[in-house]
């Protein structure tokens, strides 16, 4: 027997190219229209919808009558996106009797924080309007270091700063498994995940679609994402119209990835899944408990050794140190000293920083309040 739909007010669907343009070429509503009947229905209960759509690349190599092909250059990406955008949003349109507003958004909107509340306040402004926001990402001016790079993980970070009680991931596949079912005919469909572990990951693959870019491996990160920030994720088959009925009666058809029973704060969130790790800080055991269970800050007399290359402010992984080297990350956080300063004050006292450095901006190196634990 399937959990039921937990209870939501405001819900994040997203729709990939796979149902939107399901042979690769322009925009289809083959599979749109039950999803378009549950968004519909959702509204008219008083409920919230954002929809995250991919598409504007399939929209433009059907208006310019050329045929997907992989490896598609960032400029090309970029020019079929610009064509393909305004057909997306013109196909959206024709379903829905709502105003629809389009939402473009980088990566550089979610990882700079004064931006990412930007985003928030409009989504807002736009649900309070009654506005159905739809949200793709800007291929248009998205370089390669500032690309989501998929909608499964942008749709994650739009239900995080809107704080929605649901995300649903509409696929061509009927949920989670075990193995691949289009080539494991004996694979085993996982209804409930109480948690995502790296046993999950173990079991997921990448993308194989000329215009798509996600694949199981990005849905399971997209739920980690939201059930990190306490949001209920589902992934449903959203080319079989009674599965849309089905969430539309609150049942559950596909995969429910569960909330987190402690979720982390919007900041910590943030500093977790949106800020890039640019470099890494190895800490020796004791380090490491006082920052697992003390609630301590990273010292440099705790570190061990430092790698990559980072400046102060940028985000770093903390790793904890073994006989065999360091071993998978405990932490992340904002450290307060680039990479040179803090390899001439690892393992040293915090009151010999000034002496060492000529100048002291802060006695540790990573503040607790700018630190998250991870598993």
């Amino acid at each position: 027997m399937p959990p039921p739909l937990p209870d939501w007010d405001r819900v994040v669907i997203k729709v990939g190219s796979a149902l939107i343009a399901p042979d690769d070429r322009g925009c289809s509503t083959t599979h749109l229209l039950p999803i378009a009947r549950f968004i519909i229905e959702s509204r008219h209960q008083g409920k919230e919808v954002i929809l995250v759509s991919s598409g504007a690349v399939a929209a433009g190599l059907a208006e310019q009558d050329r045929d997907a092909s992989p490896g598609l250059s960032i400029p090309e990406r970029q020019a079929l996106a610009a064509t393909g955008q305004p057909l997306l949003m013109a196909h959206w349109r024709r379903l829905f009797d709502a105003p629809c507003a389009q939402v473009l958004l980088t990566y550089d909107d979610l990882q700079r924080r004064s931006r990412f509340v930007n985003a928030k306040n409009t989504i807002q402004e736009l649900l309070d309007r009654d506005a159905l926001p739809i949200v793709n990402e800007n291929d248009t001016v998205a370089t390669e270091e500032l690309q989501v790079g998929d909608n499964d993980n942008l749709a994650a970070y739009v239900a995080v700063l809107a704080e929605a009680d649901l995300l649903v991931i509409c696929s061509d596949v009927d949920g989670l498994y075990d193995a691949d079912p289009r080539t494991t005919p004996d694979a085993e469909h996982r209804p409930v995940v109480n948690r995502i572990t790296d046993d999950i990951y173990d079991m997921v693959g990448g993308a194989n679609r000329a215009v798509a870019r996600g694949g199981m491996h990005t849905k399971v990160e997209a739920a980690e994402k939201a059930t990190d920030r306490g949001i209920d994720t589902v992934l449903v088959n959203g080319t079989k119209g009674d599965h849309l009925d089905a969430l539309g009666r609150d049942e559950m058809p596909g995969t429910l990835f569960r909330r987190v029973d402690r979720p982390l704060s919007a900041r910590k969130h943030w500093m977790l899944h949106a800020l890039p790790t640019a470099g890494r800080i190895v800490v020796d055991d004791g380090a490491a408990q006082a920052l697992r269970n003390g609630g301590a800050s990273l010292l440099p007399s705790g570190v061990v050794s430092v790698g990559g290359t980072f400046a102060q402010g940028d985000a770093v992984a903390v790793m904890v140190a073994t006989d065999d080297g360091p071993s998978a990350r405990i932490a992340k956080g904002i450290t307060q000293y680039g990479t040179d300063a803090l390899r001439r004050i690892q393992g040293r006292q915090s009151h010999a920083i000034a002496d060492i450095l000529g100048t002291a901006p802060a006695d540790h190196v990573i503040h607790r309040d700018d630190l998250v634990l991870v598993d």
